[in-house]
């Protein structure tokens, strides 16, 4: 008998040995994320873009106690960074804050990349396009730009974007709605809104097509002039700028952001980072600094999000193909 205790409880201590050195769930081995999380911004540092990731990162970073830190992977129009985000390890660790321009890129033949390389996580916001120019210049009305336009095809430029960009998609739509001829005001490509709007005061170009939201600074400081809004409806922020509509240009156009992880990142993972970018939104700190930026807030979760990225691709490939910006 003690011959038989002994020999079951040697069995039963090494089982329970065995047991405790298995390797545990993933869930349990290590919570996500136990290490910081990196950001991908596609555009400049000091653009609305740019904006918006560096205060989702401050917020996320209390929502899940590791540090986010924001890295602008400019160029290609956007395809430099939406590509880095989603060629990354589908580990929830690099997350990308994407823009419209993931709708638009393919179309132009800048990359094979789309929508469908991403796993989305929350739609955050959207901003329609302004049309901008210098304080300094002669142009106090829309209706006077386009006169001298028409006038002076080709000298009067314009920036905000990459070529094929958000904004210059609004400026070709535009003009062709307004019946001018697309390359009667060329487009000069830059990085991002910020570096377009410099050049816009330092005299570089003439016009400007990127949100009001991001030409606030210098049109508070008396150096940009806003002469119309590409929505459907006057912004509240900018009471006394008028849309495109209401000077008889039935054209809107938009940019939005999001953020997005890999393709193929574990559905566990996606949802801990869904959940975190939810009170994120919905948190005073976010609403206030979009409101006071001011960037208009769109809120779509994980799911919706996928659908309005589809959509938004089918409708950018029809725009584009008519603007003749696709390849």
């Amino acid at each position: 008998m003690r011959r038989w205790i002994s020999s079951g409880l040697i069995l039963f201590l090494s089982a329970l040995v065995l047991v405790t050195t298995l390797p545990a769930p993933a869930a349990a081995q290590a919570k996500y994320p136990s290490r910081p999380i990196q950001l991908i911004c596609p555009w400049a540092a000091g653009g609305g873009t740019d904006r918006i990731a560096r205060m989702v990162a401050v917020l996320l970073e209390k929502e899940l106690g590791q540090p986010v830190t924001v890295v602008n992977r400019t160029g290609g129009s956007g395809a430099v960074g939406h590509t880095a985000g989603a060629t990354a390890a589908p580990d929830g660790y690099t997350i990308t804050i994407v823009t419209v321009e993931l709708a638009m890129m393919h179309w132009m033949g800048l990359t094979p990349l789309t929508y469908r390389e991403f796993t989305p996580a929350v739609l955050l916001n959207i901003d329609p396009a302004g049309v901008q120019v210098a304080a300094t210049s002669e142009w106090k009305t829309l209706k006077q730009l386009l006169d001298y336009v028409k006038a002076n095809p080709g000298k009067p430029k314009a920036s905000g974007t990459g070529k094929g960009g958000i904004w210059d998609l609004a400026r070709a739509g535009m003009l062709k709605t307004a019946g001018i001829p697309i390359d009667a005001m060329p487009w000069v490509p830059s990085t991002g809104a910020a570096t377009g709007l410099q050049e816009l005061v330092a005299g570089g170009v003439q016009v400007v097509t990127a949100s009001l939201v991001e030409g606030r600074p210098l049109i508070d400081a008396g150096k940009v002039r806003p002469l119309a809004h590409m929505a459907d409806k006057r912004d509240p922020a900018f009471p006394d700028v008028p849309t495109l509509k209401e000077q008889g240009i039935n054209w809107t156009m938009g940019a939005w952001r999001g953020i997005a992880l890999p393709k193929g990142t574990p559905p566990e993972i996606v949802a801990v980072m869904e959940k975190a970018l939810d009170k994120v939104v919905k948190s005073k700190e976010f609403v206030d600094f979009m409101n006071k930026g001011p960037f208009g807030i769109l809120y779509k979760p994980a799911a919706e999000f996928g659908k309005f990225l589809a959509e938004q691709d089918e409708t950018m490939g029809v725009l584009m193909k008519e603007a003749g910006l696709t390849r």
